[in-house]
């Protein structure tokens, strides 16, 4: 008789174990499912371009970030990615920075991405300028520290004297070229970068040839500033600059125009009269023998390596053509330096050029 009920109640616990079954294996398959699609469906669109830009600024949250990508419309679904990024504690694994997101990426892949802080890289360029304002400008608009950061930093005493200069050679630190960056790089990083640089710029060979003119780093800058203001010609840089070198082995003043616009804060003149030559500054090398404190532009690389391939001749002297082409005349004797200098004077009055 119990052997009966036993039997009996068998088949009815297998029914119910299989509609069990089949009541909570759609459900588990749908949960996985949804689970893939939160996870692994593509949800990053860039639109008809290769890819897109994200850049995080320093201390961005997390909702900030879903906030700028949900706005720049990179995502399709910020749900999805908002559960995948609690569940990678991406609040707390947060990087500043300048991301590349490529179509079709998954939450999980983006998440990732963004928590190793794995960041598409600046190609930071900028050339000589006059300035280090204008540096300051121009990189300030290619990574995240702004140029008042630079500028403030930059005239910093206490802070440049750490990379090894003061507020008279700091132009010579910034090597015009191009440098690849992460865009979240502050001032501070930016020129002790630059630093480092400077020291990879300067190794070797033009170490080397810096000592044979007998100048220190900050004195090939300066008188390279003061070259790229005398003229654009390539060609003539290496000429120019053994003018100058002349000029100091003999313990003469450079007497370079530069120096003087550079004195009265005026680069616009195109005229250097008597009562410019009157600027007591130490830059003014009508007045001063030797170099000035410090360089008065950046100097370009080109005129760098002028004074470091200096061509070697016995000119003293040297006036600009007459023709107004760039190029100038050079002379050996200030008599002869005189003639080319009034051909040059007439040309300019001629012109009605006075100032």
């Amino acid at each position: 008789m119990s052997r009966k009920t036993k039997t009996g109640k068998r088949p009815l616990f297998m029914r119910v174990l299989v509609i069990m079954s089949l009541l909570v294996l759609p459900a588990v398959a749908g949960s996985a499912y949804l689970l893939w699609h939160a996870v692994f469906r593509p949800n990053v669109t860039t639109g008809d371009a290769e890819y897109a830009v994200l850049y995080i600024p320093t201390g961005s949250g997390m909702d900030a970030v879903l906030d700028m990508l949900e706005e720049n419309s990179f995502i399709l679904n910020r749900t999805t990615l908002e559960w995948v990024a609690k569940r990678k504690n991406y609040r707390n694994n947060l990087n500043p920075g300048r991301y590349r997101l490529t179509g079709g990426m998954n939450n999980n892949d983006l998440i990732n991405m963004l928590r190793s802080g794995t960041q598409m890289p600046v190609n930071l360029v900028f050339i000589s300028h006059r300035t280090i304002e204008e540096i300051a400008s121009v990189v300030g608009r290619q990574i995240e520290a702004d140029s008042a950061a630079i500028v403030e930093l930059v005239n910093d005493s206490e802070f440049i004297a750490t990379i090894g200069f003061d507020r008279a050679s700091i132009p010579g630190l910034f090597i015009p070229n191009t440098y690849q960056v992460y865009w979240n790089t502050s001032a501070e990083q930016f020129l002790r970068r630059m630093r480092r640089e400077y020291d990879r710029f300067w190794s070797g060979e033009r170490d080397e040839k810096r000592a044979q003119t007998g100048l220190d780093r900050s004195g090939v800058s300066t008188l390279a500033s003061i070259i790229s203001e005398e003229t654009v010609m390539a060609d003539e840089m290496p000429v120019i600059a053994g003018v100058y070198l002349n000029r100091l082995e003999r313990g003469m003043r450079l007497q370079a125009d530069p120096t003087i616009k550079y004195a009265i804060g005026d680069f616009t003149v195109n005229r250097i009269l008597r009562v410019h030559l009157e600027a007591d500054s130490p830059y003014n090398t009508y007045m001063y023998r030797g170099l000035p404190p410090g360089p008065i532009t950046i100097p370009p690389v080109q005129a760098i390596d002028a004074v470091l391939n200096a061509q070697r001749h016995d000119y003293l002297y040297f006036s600009a053509r007459e023709d107004f082409s760039g190029y100038h005349r050079f002379a050996r004797t200030l008599a002869e330096h005189n003639r080319n200098a009034r051909l040059y004077r007439n040309a300019l009055n001629q012109r009605g050029v006075f100032r």
